[in-house]
């Protein structure tokens, strides 16, 4: 049992050690929550900010924060819109991960800057996506998904393409728009923590256990 346990984390390790983090463009994570004692300044707002946090306002309630519950409903009626992209739906627990890797402040919510930066990535991705579904499946086969992930910024090796595709492709290996987008999500965000820890940029970090559990039970 503890030799195959050896094996499995050296396999999973000799994957990892050919990619460099530099090759990774995630986003700029979101800034941290404000207290809603301090909130933004209307007047540090740009038109397209303010109507945003008005929207943000309809969708969240008076407590100014999106459940997982709340974000399923709320990209499920987005994704409804769109004939063109194929999607299960979000399931609660794609949304549940999302939420945990955009939440900078471990609540179990996203507050308006979590929520904005996750809404932004989700607009980004979705012009990638259709980009890169050649064929106008509604899907992005395998042949696609190399190109798809580079332009998102993620030029992954083909053993990570592989490990990514069990999990989020379909048998034939082709992945629908949810599973896509909860898969850049988690990438863009495990990138951001990788960088924030590897503050010399020498492209490693050290962890302990229980660093280690944080960046992955969570998430």
């Amino acid at each position: 049992m503890f030799g195959g346990c050896q094996k499995f984390i050296g396999g999973i390790l000799n994957v990892v050690s050919h990619v460099d983090p530099g090759n990774f463009s995630p986003s700029q994570p979101p800034p941290p929550r404000r207290p809603l004692m301090y909130p933004q300044s209307p007047q540090n707002e740009s038109d397209e900010e303010r109507k945003f946090r008005k929207v943000f306002q309809q969708l969240a309630g008076d407590d100014m924060d999106v459940s997982p519950d709340e974000l399923m409903t709320i990209l499920n009626k987005a994704v409804s819109k769109c004939s063109d992209l194929k999607t299960d739906g979000f399931s609660i627990e794609n949304c549940r991960s999302m939420v945990a890797v955009m939440d900078s402040d471990t609540s179990g919510r996203l507050g308006f800057e979590e929520f904005k930066h996750l809404w932004n990535n989700i607009k980004r991705f979705q012009v990638i996506y259709k980009q890169y579904d050649a064929d106008r499946s509604g899907v992005i086969g395998a042949d696609e998904l190399p190109g798809a992930f580079s332009a998102a910024g993620f030029p992954v090796n083909d053993q990570i393409l592989q490990m990514i595709s069990r999990k989020y492709s379909d048998k034939d290996g082709n992945m629908n728009f949810d599973s896509y987008i909860g898969c850049l999500v988690r990438l863009d965000a495990m990138c951001n923590a990788f960088k924030m820890l590897d503050n010399d940029n020498a492209g490693s970090i050290k962890v302990n256990i229980k660093e280690w559990l944080l960046l992955n039970m969570y998430s």
